[in-house]
């Protein structure tokens, strides 16, 4: 493997509060070495939505809290590959909001490839599981897509394919409301189809077929259980945590883990706070920022832009108080742990939602995942380990997914059980 840019000084200011001990020196230059043996995967992000604005852009290394995902901080944070989410919210199913939503994701669809071709020096599109370590000798970073939130699909199975084609390599089934696919785990509303749809079946098996990953995030319980047993291949859990540790319906139970994992699948764990602690509720800040993510979620269509602007200015004033009070790597790893203790160390991934409400105190972008290497190194984690929880269980994951859409398309009486 390459050299990464992930310099002993950058991880030295990185590690700062973890470097008290005698020994310090020593961790140091071992978590600089398994960052550069690692091939370091984050499945979630959705930086695609801040890319859509005028003047952004992933070459440039940005500002928090208004983005933590660009190809420089990956490079100096030492993260080879990241999953950027064409992300859809769930709007009401007209034919009006299909067709907006459908070219929403093909306009975030293009904004990445436009980038891949103006940055090829630095990143590269990345199709398969293979082709990560092909693209990190490069030195360039791998950029994969998944689209969050299946509603771009409408009721038309064809359109599964039609984003393959584009590079789309999982798909979250629905997002916080319930959609044509699934009942989603946030949706206030009695479940709709109580688990998956049978359109969403079809989707499922074409899916399969494809070689795509299933992605359950943000899906109801009984929607997970329906979604695990239909695919013929393992599933994944993008970005959610452990229910156990924090009590958040976006979160999977131990039964749903075990599940997950006898089917061979990972949850990546997601660095939102209130899916890694238990938020104090009580507070003024706490209560204005669920009023506006409900606004975001299924009122945006009736502002006015100027309405919108100093929503997202609030938005902005609340994550910066917010920041003060945002859980901490070693609540992170804490999950990372029950995961190892259930059911192995080979189930249990990184999936940040950085730019979609994911961050840390110590973790607050691309740049300072060295500190979830370093707190693994002192709880005991060996560097295999390591390695798997940074993307080995991941494309352990891709390639069966590959070999399940691989067998069925030279298996006839598969295929045809599939529709």
């Amino acid at each position: 493997m390459i050299k990464k840019a992930l310099t002993i000084g950058l991880i030295s200011g990185i590690l700062m509060s973890f470097t008290t001990a005698p020994d310090s020196d020593k961790l140091e230059k071992k978590a600089h070495r398994i960052h550069e043996k690692c091939l370091t995967v984050d499945t979630h992000c959705d930086t695609p939505m801040l890319m859509l604005k005028p003047g952004f852009s992933v070459r440039n290394e940005n500002k928090m809290p208004q983005s933590r995902v660009d190809l420089p901080r990956m490079k100096s944070g030492g993260l080879d590959a990241m999953f950027f989410a064409v992300f859809t919210g769930q709007k009401p199913r007209t034919e009006e909001n299909y067709q907006k939503t459908y070219a929403l994701a093909n306009q975030m669809l293009d904004s990445i490839h436009s980038m891949l071709k103006k940055d090829r020096d630095l990143a590269t599109l990345a199709l398969k599981a293979e082709d990560l370590a092909k693209i990190e000798k490069t030195g360039k970073r791998a950029i994969y897509i998944g689209m969050e939130n299946g509603f771009p699909l409408a009721k038309d199975i064809s359109r599964v394919e039609e984003f393959y084609k584009r590079g789309v390599r999982y798909v979250t089934l629905c997002h916080s409301f319930h959609n044509d696919i699934c009942d989603s785990s946030s949706d206030g509303k009695q479940a709709e189809h109580n688990g998956v749809s049978e359109f969403g079946k079809q989707v499922i098996s074409e899916m399969n077929r494809l070689g795509m990953l299933i992605d359950v995030s943000h899906a109801s319980d009984k929607s997970f259980y329906d979604a695990i047993e239909l695919s013929k291949a393992p599933i994944i859990a993008s970005h959610s945590s452990v229910r156990a540790i924090a009590q958040h319906n976006r979160n999977m139970t131990d039964e749903m883990i075990k599940k997950l994992a006898a089917k061979g699948g990972v949850i990546q764990i997601c660095l939102l706070d209130e899916y890694i602690k238990n938020p104090d509720t009580t507070t003024v800040n706490y209560k204005r920022i669920k009023q506006i993510r409900k606004i975001y979620a299924s009122g945006m269509e009736k502002m006015t832009e100027a309405e919108k602007e100093s929503m997202f200015t609030e938005w902005d004033g609340l994550k910066a108080w917010k920041q003060t009070e945002l859980p901490n790597v070693k609540d992170l790893v804490d999950h990372i742990d029950h995961v190892k203790k259930l059911v192995g160390v080979d189930y249990v991934g990184i999936g940040s939602d950085f730019d979609g409400g994911g961050g840390l105190m110590d973790c607050a972008d691309v740049s300072q995942f060295p500190n979830i290497t370093m707190e693994l190194l002192r709880r005991g984690y060996t560097e295999t380990e390591i390695k798997k929880i940074w993307g080995g269980n991941l494309l352990r994951v891709f390639r069966e997914v590959e070999k399940t859409a691989d067998k069925i398309r030279t298996n006839p009486h598969l295929a045809s059980l599939l529709r």
